[in-house]
């Protein structure tokens, strides 16, 4: 048999919080289809059994009908392929969700937060999923493997490595009892999880996709499918040696890319006050974060002025550790603009 895994597409998902640009949701939520239609495509060329869907395929609060439907016409694309999903914490199967209330087409499971098995002809799927935005309850204390001989799949929502809220798993269990391990809710990839379809910000780096996998006489095969074209980075840039604005843009433009997406941190010591419009710089430095600061020239601080008994009073109390580096760095930085205004 031959299977792919795909989890945590996040259909609709607002993309709040990672950008300084308005229209970058958009873009990303265009990115999430194009992710998915390629995923539909590789499994239609290549004739794949099954698809598998860890959970986290939209996103409860935001998702749009019209998402759903593009979803299923897909899938109608594949009336060949077995689709299992299970509903994830982001789209748990509660009262008013669309696993409950959408007609999928017929060639789509959705398992239930109780554990279940299908039985194939070539395999037994054991699953289950989310009722709600949170789940601790152990379900594998129900398990019990009916056909050792057959291959046996796991597929589920979950955390194998913490004791979350988030449906823990015993890993132990199910590597001594599957075949094939199907999981969703880690959007980093390793041996069980195929990560995020694509990068949902910055703490998301690296390239993302989907599992493909073939399993003959229990010899399981795994290869990664890379489907999201852009990467999330994080790139330090020192001002110290940068004289105005019009400098900084023109060294920002340096950083003009198709495939990468990145946020900009402003370091050193700055000689001007940052100013930066975002029309002026590539599209794709989507977030600026100015963590420069206002440099303090030694030689300015006459110890009998009331600003130079300030900052001996306190490099005290930093070196006597009643503040941190960072808070003497801040407090010295406000007290000299204050000064530079009077």
């Amino acid at each position: 048999m031959d299977f792919v895994n795909v989890a945590d597409i996040h259909f609709d998902i607002p993309f709040r919080g990672i950008s300084d640009r308005a229209d970058l949701g958009k873009a990303r939520r265009l990115d999430q289809r194009r992710a998915f239609k390629k995923v539909i495509d590789f499994v239609k060329n290549n004739n794949v059994e099954y698809l598998f869907i860890a959970g986290d395929l939209y996103e409860q609060e935001y998702v749009q009908e019209s998402t759903i439907e593009y979803i299923n016409e897909l899938f109608k694309t594949i009336n060949n392929t077995k689709i299992y999903i299970v509903p994830g914490n982001h789209d748990p199967r509660i009262k008013n969700s669309y696993y409950e209330t959408y007609k999928f087409n017929d060639n789509v499971k959705i398992f239930t937060n109780r554990l279940e098995i299908v039985e194939n002809e070539d395999c037994d799927i054991y699953g289950y999923g989310f009722n709600n935005f949170e789940m601790n309850e152990n379900q594998l204390e129900e398990l019990k493997i009916k056909n050792k001989n057959k291959i046996n799949v796991f597929l589920s929502h979950g955390d194998i490595y913490n004791k979350s809220a988030y449906n823990p798993i015993n890993i132990n269990l199910l590597k001594n009892n599957f075949d094939v391990i199907n999981l969703g809710h880690i959007h980093k990839r390793d041996d069980y999880y195929p990560g995020s379809l694509i990068s949902l910000g910055f703490d998301e780096p690296g390239e993302h996709g989907f599992i493909y996998g073939m399993i003959d006489s229990n010899n399981l095969s795994k290869k990664f499918i890379k489907v999201d074209d852009k990467e999330f980075i994080i790139k330090d840039f020192d001002v110290t040696s940068i004289l105005s604005n019009e400098e900084l843009i023109e060294k920002l433009c340096t950083f003009e890319a198709e495939d990468i997406l990145y946020e900009i941190k402003l370091t050193g010591e700055r000689k001007f006050k940052i100013e930066i419009d975002l029309k002026l710089i590539p599209k794709n430095i989507i977030k600026v974060k100015d963590e420069t600061k206002v440099p303090i020239q030694e030689d300015e601080i006459n110890e009998n002025s009331l600003y130079g008994i300030f900052v001996k009073n306190l490099k005290e109390k930093l070196e006597q550790n009643e503040i941190t580096k960072k808070e003497y760095d801040d407090i010295l930085e406000l007290e000299r603009t204050i000064m530079n205004k009077l």
